[in-house]
């Protein structure tokens, strides 16, 4: 009797590559009946529906990935003295054992040193703790440089122009070159806060790992209100976003505005889509453009899905590790990124590890308030951020307009 064999189901990057070739074929037959003058709808539906599956698939296997590089919920590590009295505060609200270290607590402007009203300093295991999580669901804490300060402002020198330079032979006379220009850059850091609250319950399981709930609580808090920010905070008590800046046309650039190529058409690609995506490709200078990616949000990255060059060929193409890539450069998606419409800059590009700069103060804040709302403690919980561009020849705009 011959034995039956099973083909084992396709990985995760395999179906998303099936979708891909059912997506590209249900798009040609889309196309093909436009040409004909012969809309199809039931066709439409089907890309679309297509569409909508093949960015779920994505979505599943970025959601896997971050679950392997997520920090796990093992045991505690082992518990410093400073750990021991932080544990006994948030558990039972004892700061009798914070004492000793107050004088070691940073001060934020409206509070007491090791006050009530500002809370206290947590161990440095936390900080790095809520960094490390920020840092999975962030998508520009992927991508951007990212610096620790102790003080409440980043100041980064920076030179505008190279210092002279010059061939000379090994006994010539050597002349004076120019200095360079230098320029200095502040990052200001902004505070950024979350209310938990807890049962006393959970306060007296020993078992529950309080640092890992708090920074597993203020995770998507923080992360959501850093990605608006960084793209568009307006820098007046939050980061400034990269698309905060002034945008001028590319060939008018400056120093301390964005670069931005236009469509040529309002709320579209225009007739000749490719070739404004290659036209802000080469925006950045040589320099930029090997590290560089594309930035966009999940609505724009369908659209650019149904793009193909001029050789028929479809420019998005998704890896085997469940990203994506146009036109050869990844992609990192952003939801907070602008849509598609009249004068939108809804698609960036360019290097922006020395583009854009995130800057964290060491040191997160916890005040725990048993009073406010019984029978929850309250927890409120500060971390200072800020972000800001540092080089801007690095980060180009695509602007939906004419």
């Amino acid at each position: 009797m011959k034995k039956e064999i099973k083909a084992a189901p396709p990985s995760g990057a395999e179906a998303l590559m099936r979708a891909f070739e059912e997506f590209k074929s249900a798009n040609d037959a889309r196309l093909a009946a436009l040409e004909k003058g012969r809309g199809d709808v039931l066709l439409e539906e089907k890309v679309d529906r297509i569409d909508r599956a093949l960015t779920e698939q994505k979505s599943l296997l970025e959601r896997a990935a971050l679950a392997g590089r997520r920090p796990g919920l093992g045991a505690d590590p082992a518990v410093s003295e400073h750990k021991s009295a932080w544990n006994s505060y948030l558990r039972r609200g004892d700061v009798s054992a914070l004492a000793q270290f107050e004088s070691k607590a940073l001060s934020i402007v409206g509070s007491p040193a090791g006050g009530q009203d500002g809370g206290y300093v947590a161990p440095p295991e936390l900080d790095r703790l809520i960094e490390s999580r920020l840092k999975q669901v962030s998508p520009m804490r992927e991508i951007a440089t990212v610096r620790t300060t102790g003080a409440n402002v980043f100041k980064k020198p920076i030179s505008l122009t190279a210092a002279g330079a010059g061939w000379v032979a090994e006994t010539g006379t050597r002349t004076q070159t120019s200095s360079p220009t230098l320029a200095l850059l502040e990052f200001p850091t902004a505070e950024l806060y979350a209310n938990l609250a807890a049962t006393q319950t959970l306060l007296d399981d020993s078992f529950v790992n309080l640092e890992e709930w708090i920074a597993s609580e203020v995770e998507e808090a923080f992360a959501g209100q850093e990605r608006a920010a960084f793209v568009s905070g307006d820098g007046d008590g939050e980061p400034k976003g990269f698309l905060d800046y002034d945008l001028v046309v590319e060939a008018s650039h400056v120093w301390g505005k964005i670069g931005m190529v236009k469509t040529g058409a309002d709320a579209s690609f225009g007739t000749t889509p490719v070739d404004k995506l290659i036209d802000l490709i080469y925006a950045p200078k040589s320099q930029f453009r090997q590290n560089a990616r594309f930035v966009l949000n999940r609505k724009t990255v369908s659209a650019v899905r149904k793009l193909k060059d001029g050789d028929d060929r479809y420019i998005w193409e998704p890896n085997d590790s469940g990203g994506s890539s146009l036109l050869g450069y990844p992609i990192t998606e952003i939801e907070d990124m602008p849509d598609i419409a009249a004068d939108a800059p809804a698609i960036a590009f360019g290097d922006f590890a020395r583009g854009y700069l995130i800057v964290d103060r060491a040191g997160v804040r916890v005040l725990r308030d048993p009073y406010s709302a019984k029978p929850y403690v309250l927890f409120y919980v500060t971390k200072r951020v800020g972000g800001g561009v540092q080089n801007f020849d690095a980060i180009k705009a695509l602007v939906f307009g004419d």
